[in-house]
């Protein structure tokens, strides 16, 4: 049976979100990532751990398999639950998404989901959160399926399909009529960032830093308003750009970027590996975020970026 997720008797519930360890199990730099990652966990000690896409780099494995092993295998030896969502890059080899989904299964603490067949991708489920009894759900946590590549003629990256924006819908209404119509705190994961990643970026107060160009979408596939007129998702986190790492508010919802964790692939002098804490409260429509970095070190507060556009849009 895949372990339940509560919140603690102090009534919080913690969650820390690796994202892009790209790891190959061939490279020494992968010892560096795992090492990384027990010793954020052995710090925090998280209720979940969350892998928001590119867990390996699929077109450098030589096994995926034995790639994906190696990237959870500090969770495994400290016997947390974790849950997954799918990267560009993690089934580039000789997995595909289907197969890999089945490998994870078999790996202890998984509790990634395929989710409903008919529905575009692979990795659209919902986990709910249990009061510190184990009864009643507390919480939502949604996970999603970005793709990769656009298969359209547009060049670029995939975006979250129609279908799988009213598989969320439904799931969101089902979920808050188990709840008697109450809307119960909801996070949302994926990897590739939403178009309106751009407009909080450009036009919003952000915490946090961004030193490459937002990638994701051409196309705005209606997402975020699907979650604004849902209004159960208090904030999305993402990956996929490494050395992008901020946070801020655009319309209610906080729109967020994990901190890159991998050593094996891009990142930036002076800008250190890590991974971001989320921490929710028992019956607060609200959470807590901050990043634990290699070496330690622990940010409560990052630098504001207060873009012009912020001072145009208030005054009209």
């Amino acid at each position: 049976m895949p372990p339940e997720l509560r919140f603690r008797a102090d009534g919080t519930f913690t969650i820390v979100q690796f994202t892009d360890t790209h790891v190959t199990a061939t490279e020494a730099a992968d010892e560096q990532t795992v090492a990384l990652m027990a010793a954020v966990m052995e710090a925090e000690q998280p209720d979940l751990v969350v892998l928001t896409g590119d867990v390996i780099d699929g077109g450098r494995c030589p096994d995926s398999e034995a790639a994906w092993r190696l990237a959870v295998s500090p969770i495994v030896a400290k016997g947390l639950p974790w849950a997954a969502v799918f990267g560009n890059h993690d089934d580039e080899g000789r997995l595909d998404r289907t197969g890999l989904l089945t490998m994870q299964q078999s790996i202890p603490g998984c509790l990634t989901q395929r989710g409903p067949t008919p529905v575009s991708g692979v990795g659209n489920y919902v986990l709910r959160v249990l009061d510190t009894q184990g009864q009643a759900s507390c919480a939502h946590l949604y996970f999603l399926d970005t793709h990769a590549y656009c298969k359209t003629p547009y060049t670029g990256y995939d975006w979250i399909h129609r279908d799988q924006i009213m598989w969320y819908v439904q799931t969101a209404h089902d979920l808050a009529e188990v709840n008697g119509g109450e809307k119960l705190p909801a996070l949302a994961f994926f990897h590739i960032p939403l178009p309106e990643y751009h407009e909080l970026w450009d036009y919003r107060p952000v915490y946090g830093v961004k030193y490459e160009e937002i990638g994701g979408p051409l196309i705005n596939s209606g997402f975020f308003t699907a979650l604004q007129e849902a209004g159960d998702v208090l904030g999305t986190f993402v990956g996929h750009d490494h050395i992008n790492d901020f946070i801020g508010e655009l319309y209610g919802i906080r729109l967020a970027y994990g901190s890159g964790t991998g050593y094996n692939t891009y990142g930036r002098p002076g800008m250190p590996r890590g991974a971001w804490l989320i921490r929710l409260q028992k019956g607060v429509r609200s959470f807590s975020t901050w990043l634990r970095l290699e070496g330690g070190k622990v940010v409560t507060e990052q630098p504001l970026h207060t873009p012009e556009g912020v001072r145009t849009m208030s005054a009209s």
